[in-house]
């Protein structure tokens, strides 16, 4: 990892810098996939397919007697852990349900927002070099809470054409409508476009690399709208004294292992913590089953030094991490004043790992600096705000020579005449 000491204020924006491809470098690639899926829908996404992931699939709907066996092969203690996420993670989002807002505005006008859940959502699931099943609890949970109609999974098949059976078995849990066995730009585009085999949808959702981000945010340019644009995992742990190094350095390694583009970084008021950090993470790491990817993205990462927490306050909101863990001797000031973070972990004994798998809150992040202007995925992210009125015979009168003076000195006369025509009627009665 790249050790910096008291960074000049006009170096951040450098050190920060995630280790990522532009929009423009993978823009290309993916217009390319997007306009062969758009034309010949299923034959584009199997050659696709074909292409990317070593595997010719027939039929790219998952059958329910794969589904079958895979919940066959899952141990029972797996499966009760999911279990038990899935009921975690359904109590938090079914408490994010809120009632309709009503108000009088002014006598007789009654104005109201309701929430209405969007219709067809799809779910992107990553299965590359790590199958995240969690990210299926994390998306069709709050889908089915929400009661979008029709949810549709999509997501990389292996070498030998299947489907992880933890992935499968989570989907049936969470009662998935259909799962399809495409994986990358082009799942994204089956899903943007609509395939013989693939709804179209109206919001996709999901962590992917940065082919998969870039093109979710293509997806917009056809009238699809994303969750966020997130990319490759990343965290930022702030981190003095009153930190264990060992728990720190597992943190950091826990994201890591993701992937080779993925990035961490400590930042801590204390340089004895960073020495002991870099120690840990030298012996947890060679015991990694995933050793090589978390080295490659160690070596984009970095360990900060600075004087003060102030200092690394303000850091840390440049950065806007995705995941944030906060373990110094005064959580409480970052907890109060962090403005800009997917997710926050305060204390020793809070990893990371639990917001990933089981604590309830949602792991569908904003990575990339996204996190200073969206929101993680919730249960909000499902649904549409509708907004309603209805104004009495007295409402209108009460507000309808506002709307005339208004409309007037816009110029547009067919607006003020609606309001006037009903005026003068109630004027006769």
């Amino acid at each position: 990892m790249n050790k910096i000491e008291n960074p000049d204020r006009s170096t951040w924006a450098e050190i920060l810098k995630r280790p990522t491809q532009t929009y423009d470098q993978i823009e290309s690639t993916v217009l390319e996939i997007f306009d062969n899926i758009k034309s010949y829908g299923d034959s584009a996404v199997k050659q696709y397919t074909e292409k990317f992931d070593g595997i010719l699939i027939n039929n790219l709907e998952v059958q329910q007697d794969e589904i079958n066996t895979s919940v066959n092969e899952l141990s029972q203690d797996l499966k009760e852990a999911i279990e038990l996420a899935k009921k975690n993670i359904e109590v938090f989002h079914q408490a994010q349900k809120t009632t309709p807002v009503s108000v009088e505005t002014a006598p007789g006008v009654i104005c109201w927002q309701e929430k209405r859940p969007i219709q067809k959502v799809g779910l992107y699931i990553p299965g590359g070099t790590a199958p995240l099943f969690s990210t299926i609890l994390m998306l069709a949970i709050p889908a089915k809470i929400a009661g979008c109609k029709e949810v549709v999974l999509c997501t990389p098949p292996d070498k030998n054409g299947n489907i992880n059976p933890a992935i499968l078995f989570t989907a049936q849990l969470c009662g998935i409508d259909k799962i399809y066995k495409v994986g990358g730009i082009q799942a994204i585009g089956a899903m943007t476009f609509g395939t013989e085999s693939i709804s179209k949808v109206y919001k996709i959702f999901g962590p992917g690399n940065q082919f998969v981000t870039v093109a979710k945010q293509m997806a917009t340019k056809y009238n699809v709208s994303i969750d966020m644009p997130a990319g490759p995992s990343e965290l930022l742990i702030v981190a003095d004294d009153t930190a264990d190094a060992s728990f720190v350095a597992s943190d950091l390694l826990s994201q890591a292992e993701h992937g080779v583009d993925s990035q961490v970084i400590l930042v801590s008021t204390s340089k004895g913590l960073i020495v002991s950090v870099e120690d840990e993470i030298n012996t947890q790491l060679v015991q990694l089953p995933r050793k090589s990817i978390a080295e490659k993205a160690i070596a984009n990462s970095k360990l900060i030094y600075v004087k003060d927490h102030k200092t690394a306050l303000e850091l840390i909101d440049e950065y806007g991490p995705e995941h944030f863990i906060v373990a110094t001797n005064d959580n409480a000031f970052y907890v109060d004043n962090i403005a800009n973070a997917g997710s926050v972990f305060i204390g020793n004994y809070t990893p990371e790992s639990a917001g990933d798998y089981a604590s309830g809150t949602n792991h569908t992040l904003p990575t990339n600096g996204y996190a200073k202007q969206y929101s993680g995925v919730n249960l909000d992210s499902f649904t549409k705000s509708m907004t309603f009125q209805e104004l009495s015979p007295e409402g209108i009168k009460n507000i309808g020579n506002a709307i005339e003076l208004m409309a007037e000195a816009e110029g547009l006369q067919a607006h003020k005449n609606a309001v006037t025509l009903r005026l003068n009627k109630l004027a006769k009665n």
